[in-house]
């Protein structure tokens, strides 16, 4: 047994990063592996001093998807119970409440894309590999793939991918919007930073209230989702930080937000 943490976890200024630490098992989600993962999300949750996540992979891949010895042996007792057991990593990365970046190294297939589609933002390198291919194995997606990837890419492209269990290039990921950037890989880290910083600069009072209203597009009718968003900024006026803002610009000055 290796003594190496299977996720790891820092913090740059207001920027924390979670690392999926497999590269041996192209980072491979295992039980032992998910339950580390979702430690380090509820960490970086609760730690105020984190404005904004970045979610990687280390070595050649962001993860390739849930380790097949996770299935052998299992009955649909056993799977139903542990999907119903406990919340995944994925629908915690979706509730979560702060900006959550997905820099996506390499190979990002399976559940593993279906996590990254739980980020608020995909930033991909050149050489990142996408796919849905669990109908190769005689199986479909179990972690919201059908569900998310059509609303990113539209239905028939999303069958198309879950269909043929076709691998993607980064370049087709972009086209189709599965996802928002692809730069140079020796960029990926710096440009992935420079992005998050620039976001951990804002309020996150408002920088939540944006992405719960945001997620609530894609969930509720329109009129439903304005009057949702319509409740969420008028909340905004009670923060010290709307204050702050419009004290600054008035000022002419930067900003200096607190979460308050």
């Amino acid at each position: 047994m290796s003594d190496t943490p299977v996720v790891l976890t820092e913090r740059q200024g207001a920027v924390g990063i979670i690392t999926i630490n497999r590269p041996d098992k192209r980072n491979a989600l295992d039980a032992a592996t998910h339950a580390a993962l979702l430690g380090a999300l509820e960490a970086m949750r609760a730690d105020r001093a984190v404005r904004v996540v970045v979610l990687t992979g280390a070595g050649k891949a962001f993860v390739s998807g849930v380790d097949i010895n996770e299935f052998v042996g299992k009955t649909p007792v056993d799977m139903l119970y542990r999907m119903l057991q406990q919340p995944s990593a994925i629908e915690i990365a979706d509730a979560f409440p702060k900006p959550l970046i997905a820099m996506i190294n390499g190979w990002c297939l399976g559940s593993g894309n279906e996590l990254a589609m739980a980020c608020d933002i995909r930033i991909a390198s050149e050489d990142a590999r996408f796919g849905q291919p669990e109908v190769n194995l005689g199986m479909m997606p179990g972690a919201g793939a059908t569900q998310r990837l059509p609303r990113l890419v539209g239905l028939g492209k999303a069958l198309s991918m879950m269909y043929t269990g076709q691998i993607i290039e980064s370049s087709e990921a972009l086209r189709i919007g599965l996802v928002d950037h692809v730069v140079p890989t020796r960029q990926l880290k710096a440009r992935t930073m420079t992005l998050a910083q620039m976001i951990a600069t804002k309020s996150p009072i408002a920088l939540s209230m944006i992405k719960e209203a945001a997620r609530a597009s894609v969930r509720a009718p329109l009129d439903d989702g304005i009057r949702h968003e319509q409740s969420l900024a008028s909340v905004i006026f009670a923060s010290r930080d709307m204050q702050e803002g419009l004290a600054a610009f008035l000022e002419k000055r930067q900003p200096k937000f607190t979460g308050e």
